[in-house]
């Protein structure tokens, strides 16, 4: 069948990419789903900065690739072997296929999966194939998901059953920025009620942490970014302070807040080292610094050891969020339902495929929170 995606041929373009335009939006041949295998129709797909940051080289995947990680949709065609889901059924991706039988996967850490990661980095679904095809060229699926794309093949231990009653046009949030800025908060930090909290940086992550510790019970809660809207929406959202980092010294300002001590749980959702130093500096005797966001290989941070020695402080990241998608997202989006996750608030605006380049500037200068792309859409 045809399908029309968003293809990431190469590495090289510059900014602006709505002049280099890296992402070519074509019609393409996408197989018939297989053994374990389920065809999907995409109704939803978050722009995240982990496709801005595939496209900007520094998380790299074999080329070509279909892009889009962070999707939603509805079960077209299920094939033989299939027995998680059904044809009609409304599905999130968890965007690491989920084995069950590797060690990560039973010791009840599924965003470890061995065979998830391996197939993830070969831009193959979880039995080892590419089902779109270029002029007789196979083009890789992005994590397994490739949701900037009107169809797409995955496995069915990529796909999550949720309620009708969930519109699909959010339902994309649920796959990465609910899965991981929650998961930092429930799985990986274990926020307590009544503790502080602080998060630097307030994208689509770090707003879904920050409404995660509201959730858990935080009594302050600190949000740090340097683009004014975002803080506005951080506040909004339930962040009892902001602050701007350009203004100051953020370690500075947060130990001013916090009259001299440190914060309980400090969370880093923007992948840069710098940021990673700050927030660091400002985790308290007994606290624990949460790394979420990815940074370039390349990286590197300055670390006293003492201090966390001395202070019996916790260092730990959270890919994925540390979380399990089978549980997690059902249970998400229950809170959702029950009003206390307005994960729509997150949500910028819509666009189509057509406009993808111009949103991947959008999200690096800062400008958007969750784009959603609908590929479907008339």
């Amino acid at each position: 069948m045809k399908t029309r995606a968003a293809i990431l041929s190469d590495f090289e373009r510059a900014r602006p990419y709505s002049q280099s335009r890296p992402l070519s939006i074509e019609d393409i041949e996408l197989d018939e789903p297989q053994y374990g295998e389920v065809l999907v129709r995409i109704e939803s797909a978050g722009v995240c900065h982990s496709d801005l940051s595939t496209i900007d080289g520094i998380l790299t995947k074999p080329l070509p690739i279909v892009l889009g990680h962070e999707a939603a949709g509805v079960v077209e065609e299920v094939g033989p072997g299939v027995t998680r889901v059904a044809k009609g059924q409304k599905i999130v991706f968890s965007f690491v296929p989920l084995c069950g039988r590797c060690a990560a996967c039973v010791a009840g850490r599924p965003a470890l999966c061995d065979p998830g990661g391996r197939a993830n980095l070969a831009g193959t679904l979880l039995r080892d194939v590419r089902r779109f095809h270029r002029n007789g060229e196979k083009i890789g699926h992005h994590l397994g998901v490739s949701g900037f794309s009107q169809y797409t093949v995955a496995a069915e231990e990529s796909l999550i059953p949720v309620p009708d009653d969930v519109p699909l046009e959010i339902a994309a949030v649920f796959g990465c920025a609910a899965l991981t800025g929650l998961g930092a908060v429930f799985r990986a930090a274990r926020v307590e009620p009544g503790t502080s909290v602080a998060i630097f940086g307030a994208g689509g992550v770090g707003l879904m942490t920050l409404l995660g510790a509201v959730v858990a019970g935080a009594t302050r809660i600190v949000v740090v970014d340097p683009v004014q809207a975002k803080r506005n929406v951080a506040q909004q959202l339930g962040a009892t302070e902001v602050l701007d980092p350009t203004s100051g010294d953020p370690s500075a300002q947060l130990r001013e807040i916090a009259k001299g001590g440190g914060v309980d749980y400090t969370f880093e959702c923007s992948g840069n080292a710098r940021v990673f130093e700050n927030a660091l500096a400002v985790t308290a005797a007994g606290g624990t610094m949460v790394a979420v966001g990815i940074p370039a290989r390349s990286a590197k941070a300055e670390l006293a050891p003492a201090p966390f020695v001395l202070g019996d402080r916790t260092i730990r990241g959270a890919f994925m969020g540390g979380a399990v998608p089978l549980t997690d997202i059902p249970r998400y989006v229950a809170l959702w339902r029950a009003g206390k996750l307005p994960v729509e608030r997150i949500v910028s605006g819509t666009i189509g495929l057509d406009g993808l380049n111009e949103a991947m500037d959008a999200l690096a200068n800062g400008e958007a929170l969750r784009t959603i792309v609908c590929p479907n859409a008339r």
